[in-house]
């Protein structure tokens, strides 16, 4: 049994004897405490061994096209009596990558053709795409290369042909003209 007098003694019995624990509480509650201290710092330690934290990530739509190199094409032979021979150039490549949505390439030219020439690109297709064979530039963007998905594809062949259209052959002249192609989504 336990008591509580007045001054603050506590008081055991134990088979009929009375034990005056009063001075010796203070040192009782210390040990006391600092075992609850120690176990629960136990559990609290114990209970902080494990962490999570949330990583997010994002695969952004990827488009890419590599530079490309000039070409020059000339038209110097021709059969006679027929207009003058196309000059075909297929010494370039390009490489792509194209990540997400399904894509598409447009090219375009930065000026008009002489209107007795006419320029056309073509543009092998990545593995999983469709080219649409010779096409011809003007500057307006057009689809050379449709239903891109997932490529990744290094040294795609580009062939350029340089023809003469009409019946009369083409004056004798020089130009350059910038291709500008786009990867974009379809």
């Amino acid at each position: 049994m336990l008591f509580i007098y007045g001054r603050g003694a506590f008081v055991c019995s134990r088979k009929g004897r009375n034990i005056l624990l009063g001075k010796h509480i203070k040192a009782w509650s210390l040990i006391l405490m600092i075992m609850m201290l120690t176990l629960g710092s136990c559990c609290i330690a114990q209970a902080n061994n494990v962490a999570t934290q949330t990583v997010t990530f994002f695969i952004a739509d990827i488009n890419e096209l590599s530079n490309l190199a000039p070409v020059i094409l000339t038209i110097n032979t021709a059969t006679a009596g027929a207009m003058p021979d196309p000059a075909t150039d297929s010494s370039t490549t390009y490489s792509i990558t194209a990540k997400g949505k399904k894509k598409k390439i447009t090219a375009r030219i930065d000026t008009a053709m002489p209107p007795e020439l006419t320029l056309m690109v073509n543009l092998e297709a990545p593995t999983l795409g469709t080219s649409l064979g010779d096409v011809i530039l003007s500057t307006t963007a057009q689809d050379v290369v449709i239903d891109i998905r997932n490529a990744k594809n290094e040294s795609l062949g580009i062939t350029y042909t340089l023809s003469p259209v009409g019946s009369t052959p083409p004056a004798p002249t020089a130009g350059a003209r910038t291709v500008t192609f786009t990867l974009m989504d379809q």
